[in-house]
Order: structure tokens, then sequence, then C-alpha cells
């Protein structure tokens, strides 16, 4: 018994009982193992027991602060969505109301339904008559690091398109040359609004060729090419080969 105290003491594993004891000395070398046991356990809880408790208590705040973050999140889009759809519901019956909804929403939200309160803040003005306001606001979107890049994009080609009657055609320009991109979404509706500028400026042959470039390109939106072969055929150049003359359909490009 000494022995097996000793291995013990110095961290072995409790030897086995004989096979060849008495049941009484058996019933004694079971008590002496399992002391020999809780001293075991009370020494590593000794040693890891501080680790132990205080891994339990990181998973427990790590949970409960992942919950509560879901569940702050949930009531800010909650919250969010209630002011958004106030606002715009509003439209009608105060509109100066529900563009200042609209503009503190864009300005302190958090979630997605700010960038929509901001689009529809800038649509509202234009709507109202207020242009100028209206490419302000969709400049401040476009150039808005923040905002997802297609919603930057859209911002910026809205603000063009307004543009092409408040600002001279240099700066319209300069508004539409970096959204003829290749990997631009709205790369043909843009140069597009570029042949009709030159139009304006009475560069026909500039235009023509943009026109019926567009109006026979197979990946040009249905609404891009529909319009580009009614102004060829407007302008006395006919639609060019392979283009579509039927109705546009709708497209998010075009």
């Amino acid at each position: 018994m000494a022995k097996s105290a000793r291995n013990a003491g110095g961290g072995g594993t409790p030897p086995s009982a004989p096979e060849d004891l008495d049941p009484a000395q058996e019933a004694l070398f079971r008590e002496v193992e399992e002391d020999l046991r809780a001293e075991q356990m009370r020494k590593l809880w000794q040693r890891f027991g501080g680790y132990v408790i205080g891994a339990a208590v990181l998973v427990v705040v790590v949970v409960a602060g992942f919950q509560g973050w879901t569940a702050w999140q949930a009531s800010v889009r909650a919250d969010e969505a209630q002011r958004f759809y106030a606002a715009v519901e509003g439209t009608d019956t105060d509109a100066a109301a529900a563009r200042a909804a609209l503009g503190a929403l864009a300005s302190d939200g958090r979630t997605g339904y700010a960038t929509l309160a901001a689009l529809r803040n800038a649509t509202a003005l234009a709507r109202d008559g207020d242009t100028v306001a209206a490419i302000a606001a969709y400049d401040a979107l476009s150039g808005d690091g923040g905002r997802a890049a297609p919603v930057r994009d859209l911002a910026a080609m809205l603000a063009a398109l307004y543009a092409m009657d408040e600002e001279p055609a240099g700066s319209v320009r300069g508004r539409l040359t970096p959204l003829t991109a290749d990997d631009s979404p709205w790369r043909f509706m843009a140069l597009e609004m570029l042949a009709r500028l030159d139009m304006r400026e009475g560069d026909m042959a500039t235009a023509v060729q943009i026109f019926a470039d567009l109006s026979q390109n197979r990946n040009a939106p249905t609404g891009v090419r529909a319009r580009t072969s009614e102004m060829l055929a407007m302008i006395g150049h006919g639609p060019g080969p392979g283009a579509t003359g039927g109705a546009s359909e709708p497209d998010a490009g075009g």
C-alpha cells in the first residue's frame, strides 16, 4: 500500500487489485484506490481548474455576445424598415417632411435601408423639379466609399442622366466616360448618352457610328439596341444589320 501511495503522489496510475485477494482485502484495496483517484483529481483541479473555468466563462461570453449582437441587428433593421416605409408613405401627404425623414435615415442608418433612403430622397428631389439638388444627392452617393459598388455606379449614372440638361457637355462627358469601362454595368447606356451629346454638338458622324455599333452589339441590353436603331432611322441612316427595332423590353441596363 505504501508503494501504491507513493505512485499516487508521483502522479502515476493507481494499481489494479490483484486477483488472489479475499473479499475483505479486495474491499480495502478498492477503498485505497478510490482515495488515490480522488487525490489525483484534486491535484489536477488545483493545477488546471482555473483554465477550465476561464474557458467556460469565455464560451458563455462569446455566445451571449453573438446572440445579443444578432438581436440588436434585427432590432435596428426592423426600426429602419419602419422609418423608411413611413417616410415613403408620407411622400404624397407631406413631401417636405418625407424628404427630411429619408435624409435623416440616409445619414444615420446602419442597414441597407439607409442606401434605399438616400436613393429615394434623390429621386424625390428630381421628381419635385430640384434637379441640381438631386444631382448633388446622387454625387454624394456615388462618392461614398462605404456604399456597395453597384449602388455607387447607379448613382453616378443617374447623376449623369440628370446633368444632361443642367451642365455643360464637357462636364457631362466627364461623368459618363468612367462609366464606359468594359467592366461597368452601365457601359452601353453611357455610350448611348455620349452619342446623344455628339448629336447635340453637331458631330453627327461620331454619333451615327456609336448608334450603329450599339444597335448591332448583342451584348447590349435590348432597350439600348432598340433605341439606337430608332435613332438611326430617325436621322436617316436606318437601323444597322442585325439590330432590334421592336419595342424595348424592361432591362436594368437600358
